[in-house]
């Protein structure tokens, strides 16, 4: 064989290797964003597991009620579509049993959103709410487990800001209802701090793009006026702020999730 076809015999190896190895790294890539994807819809679900549980204490209180009542239909549609598209991409058996779990806890979120309310149900849909946030919070974690990158955990500690906003006014409105045990205080001071230092963290990320930065010194502006709002859950009297605050700014941190989702493609 000549020096020349060696080196022809070579090139063309190499070629093939190079495509190959092209080939498996796109789609490895492709399997990381789809994964990514996934767990950006499962934290939404513990986002719509909290505003749930709040609309529906809410609505039974008669504050904000056409608002509330509008905001729960729309998320139990939304929970249930979300939990269609996570059945139907998701393959692993351990998560796979876990969404089973989860299936039949939005079949009773269903059943006891439409019943009268009542502090009992309230107390019944705030436990649901506590088992959904779990088997969310599960699914979330073994998706991130299957992808080993750090640029979910950014993710999905965006995300879940989404669902502490909306916890924080789940137990506010709760205490206010009625259900004024030691535990529902300690949830909500809870949720605040949790909140608190994810806050701190993002805005520390240096992958952070301007329109990031943006939104997330807009929460920041609200943040140091309203969460004293919050922790003064005994004294009460700022359902309507609290409705209206933690739905902006789980609005706003849901635009945060998505423009991460682009950063980390």
């Amino acid at each position: 064989m000549t020096n020349n076809l060696i080196k022809r015999v070579v090139l063309v190896f190499s070629m093939v290797f190079i495509t190959i190895s092209s080939a498996q790294k796109s789609s490895d890539l492709e399997v990381v964003n789809d994964t990514v994807k996934l767990i950006d819809l499962a934290g939404k679900q513990r986002m719509l597991s909290q505003r749930i549980a709040k609309d529906y204490i809410y609505k039974g209180k008669r504050i904000l009620f056409s608002k509330s009542k509008r905001e729960l239909k729309k998320s139990i549609k939304e929970l249930i579509q979300i939990q269609n598209t996570l059945n139907k991409s998701i393959n692993d058996p351990k998560i796979k049993n876990l969404l089973m779990f989860v299936d039949m806890s939005i079949e009773s979120f269903e059943e006891t959103a439409e019943e009268k309310f009542s502090l009992d149900n309230a107390q019944i849909i705030i436990d649901l709410s506590e088992s959904m946030l779990e088997g969310s919070q599960y699914v979330v974690d073994s998706l991130k487990d299957t992808v080993k990158i750090s640029e979910s955990n950014i993710i999905a500690l965006a995300g879940k800001q989404r669902m502490l906003s909306q916890r924080i006014a789940k137990y506010y409105i709760a205490y206010q209802s009625g259900i004024k045990d030691e535990t529902t205080v300690d949830q909500m001071n809870e949720a605040v701090r949790i909140f608190a230092k994810a806050h701190a963290t993002l805005l520390k990320n240096k992958r952070n793009t301007p329109a990031i930065n943006r939104k997330l010194n807009q929460i920041d502006r609200l943040w140091k006026i309203v969460y004293k709002f919050y922790i003064d859950i005994e004294k009460g009297g700022l359902s309507l702020i609290v409705f209206n605050t933690t739905s902006n700014i789980t609005k706003k941190m849901n635009d945060v999730t998505k423009l991460y989702i682009k950063v980390y493609k």
